[in-house]
């Protein structure tokens, strides 16, 4: 997604347009960058809410178009606030709502933003879903909690091209040290003059990658299937973590 700098209807506008492309190919789940109608912005005064209104905004797509959608928003909490990723289901009910636990320090986040304390999950036709936001995939310790339970992990972001090769290949060591399959969900193009090449792309728990999109908006499709406990019972590397060890030296240390 090509993501229109802190224009919140413009956005609203542009995805409005392909949901009523995708509602006739029977998707069921419809998945958004990071801060998906703002881009990365640091203008909280601009981009917060505490009305709800992109919420409220994307409830009715859901609702309308039959479809579940994840999508990225600011939330005020006062003087910080926080960035979430929420998803909500074709009822207009919110399956998961999450906070991104690590704001970007290094772009200055930490200023703006508070960190998230929960990992959050969602059932969606029987499959669980858990939820990271961009700077969380440097992160390895909560995605292999999460993996404890999800099949799928989401990741959406506002990820540069200058450093697109990290993104790459920590997208495929997370997906294969933790046996799920992890779908990206990356902005493309130049947005406030910072320039992102997309990257977006589902990989499965082999490391694969299945489908893939670069340096153009665009929409990927495909049809999952829950194979994640059949690929750990015939490779079953998780049963051989030592996390009381773990737990040792983090306290030692």
């Amino acid at each position: 997604m090509n993501i229109i700098w802190e224009n919140k209807e413009a956005n609203f506008l542009n995805i409005e347009k392909k949901l009523k492309v995708v509602s006739k190919q029977n998707i069921d789940l419809f998945l958004l960058p990071e801060m998906s109608f703002t881009g990365f912005s640091m203008r909280t005064d601009l981009t917060k809410e505490n009305d709800h209104k992109t919420l409220k905004k994307l409830t009715v797509y859901a609702k309308k178009y039959n479809i579940a959608i994840g999508f990225g928003w600011v939330k005020d909490c006062g003087e910080i606030s926080e960035n979430h990723y929420t998803i909500v289901g074709k009822q207009g009910d919110v399956l998961s709502d999450y906070v991104k636990i690590h704001p970007f320090s290094y772009a200055g986040e930490d200023k703006k933003f508070q960190s998230g304390k929960e990992i959050k999950f969602f059932e969606l036709d029987n499959i669980i879903f858990s939820t990271f936001i961009c700077y969380d995939l440097r992160f390895p310790e909560i995605f292999q909690i999460a993996s404890k339970r999800a099949s799928v992990i989401l990741v959406p972001a506002n990820w540069p091209a200058s450093r697109a090769e990290h993104w790459k290949c920590l997208l495929r060591a997370r997906a294969i040290e933790n046996q799920v399959y992890i779908i990206a969900i990356n902005c493309v193009g130049e947005i406030n003059k910072l320039s992102y090449s997309g990257d977006s792309c589902i990989i499965d728990p082999d490391g694969n990658i299945l489908l893939e999109l670069a340096n153009e908006e665009g929409i990927l499709e495909y049809d999952l299937n829950d194979n994640v406990q059949e690929i750990r019972d015939f490779f079953p590397v998780k049963m051989d973590r030592k996390e009381d060890v773990y737990y040792e030296f983090y306290k030692n240390f």
